[in-house]
C-alpha cells in the first residue's frame, strides 16, 4: 500500500515509475520467472531498499539440507527487512536434475520453503544468468559449489559472499546479516 501511494505521489509530480527503474542499483537490475511459474518478477522493484541473500541452490546435495536454515533466516528476519532469494542449477556434478515443478514440490514439502524461488539456470560461467554474472564480477567470487551465498546491502550493493560450507544460522552468516538488517 506504501508503495502505490509513492507511485501515486511520483505520478501527480510527473515523475513515471520508469524513473524508479532507472535508480535501480545494478545488483538488482534482473527480471525472472518464478519457480515453476510464468509470473516475472522485476528485482528491484520486488527488492530494493532490502538486505538480499541471494542462494544457489540443488536437491540432490549435500548442502541441501541448507533449506532449511535459508528458510528459519528468512522467517526470522523477513519482517526486518530481509529476503533470501534461491535460484536452482544443475551446474555441479548434475545435483538439480529435476524440472521446475519437481524442484519446487520438493521445496515445499520437504523443507517448507516460503523465500521466493526463481527459474532453474546456470550460476557459473559463459552461461551463467545474467545476476550471477554480475555477483560474480561484483564478489569477484563465482559460485565454487552448491549453496553458495551473496549477500546484497540495502543500497543494492554486493558486500560478501560465503561458500557452501558456511551454514544459513553460522555465527559468521547471522552476524554479518544482523550488521546490514539492524
Amino acid at each position: 500500500m506504501k508503495a502505490l501511494h509513492i507511485l501515486v505521489a511520483l505520478a501527480l509530480c510527473g515523475i513515471s515509475s520508469m524513473a524508479i527503474a532507472d535508480n535501480c542499483p545494478a545488483a538488482l537490475d534482473f527480471e525472472f520467472k518464478k519457480l515453476a511459474s510464468k509470473e516475472r518478477v522485476n528485482l528491484c522493484q520486488a527488492y530494493q531498499g532490502k538486505v538480499v541473500l541471494v542462494v544457489n541452490t540443488a536437491s540432490k546435495c549435500g548442502y541441501t539440507y541448507q533449506y532449511e536454515g535459508l528458510e528459519a533466516i528468512y522467517e526470522k528476519y523477513k519482517d526486518k527487512g530481509l529476503v533470501v532469494v534461491g535460484f536452482p542449477s544443475n551446474d555441479f556434478a548434475g545435483q538439480e536434475p529435476g524440472n521446475e515443478s519437481k524442484i519446487a514440490t520438493f521445496c515445499k514439502l520437504t523443507y517448507g520453503v516460503n523465500f521466493p524461488m526463481f527459474e532453474k539456470s546456470h550460476v557459473r560461467g559463459a552461461d551463467a544468468n545474467p545476476l550471477f554474472k554480475h555477483l560474480t564480477y561484483a564478489a569477484g567470487k563465482a559460485p565454487g559449489w552448491n549453496f553458495h551465498k551473496y549477500l546484497i546491502n540495502r543500497d543494492g550493493q554486493v558486500v560478501d559472499n560465503f561458500s557452501s560450507r558456511v551454514e544459513p544460522e553460522s555465527s559468521e552468516m547471522i552476524q554479518a546479516l544482523e550488521r546490514l538488517i539492524f
